[in-house]
């Protein structure tokens, strides 16, 4: 192997690392959304499966099933979202009778907080069907009720003025400040979840 061969594979290893390089902040922003679209749609599902299931939830004291949800408020957190439990069936998340925030803890209803990371963030909450998509202002709670033979979710605080509604979205963003990345989980009446 001479000097001129070995430069050129190094030069043709330098280009292809350059250009790796230039790229891992995109691919990174990618995993990141693509990961955090995955946990809000197994929690989704989750809540599907214990409300169907009728799982009961421990040390908790009444005869009914009670119905599972998630819980999402971009006016106080777009980067926390709820996972809870309605015991008293009142068709969304609430603590001793005073409605959930983000800012709620653990105990009650409410059985898991999670922390969106890495500077992502949920980017806006929308209802689809109804000509353009419609943004909703504030907190919506996706509630799945049993017995159904459908899972399909009940949510509280829907957009008016919709009449037949497609599905819901939760859009999601990383913090890739150049090249941000996007992603949208969605919610069909039929109880189906798609990852986008």
């Amino acid at each position: 192997m001479t000097y001129v061969e070995l430069i050129v594979v190094l030069g043709i290893f330098a280009v292809m690392l350059s250009i790796s390089m230039f790229n891992y902040k995109r691919f990174q922003g990618k995993v990141d959304i693509k990961n955090l679209a995955n946990d809000i749609a197994l929690k989704l599902v989750e809540a599907q499966k214990s409300a169907v299931s009728g799982k009961l939830v421990p040390g908790a004291t009444f005869n009914t099933k009670p119905s599972y949800g998630v819980y999402f408020n971009r006016a106080t957190s777009s980067t926390k979202f709820l996972y809870f439990a309605d015991l008293n069936n009142s068709g969304g998340c609430d603590v001793s009778g005073v409605a959930c925030t983000t800012s709620s803890s653990v105990g009650g209803e409410v059985l898991d907080i999670i922390n969106i990371t890495k500077g992502n963030s949920i980017s806006s909450l929308q209802v689809n069907g109804c000509g353009a998509p419609i943004t909703i202002n504030g907190s919506i709670s996706v509630v799945y009720k049993r017995p159904s033979s459908t899972p399909l979710p009940i949510v509280t605080n829907p957009a008016s003025g919709c009449a037949t509604i497609t599905y819901y979205a939760i859009n999601i963003t990383s913090n890739a400040a150049t090249q941000a990345v996007t992603s949208q989980i969605r919610l069909y009446q039929s109880g189906r979840i798609q990852i986008n």
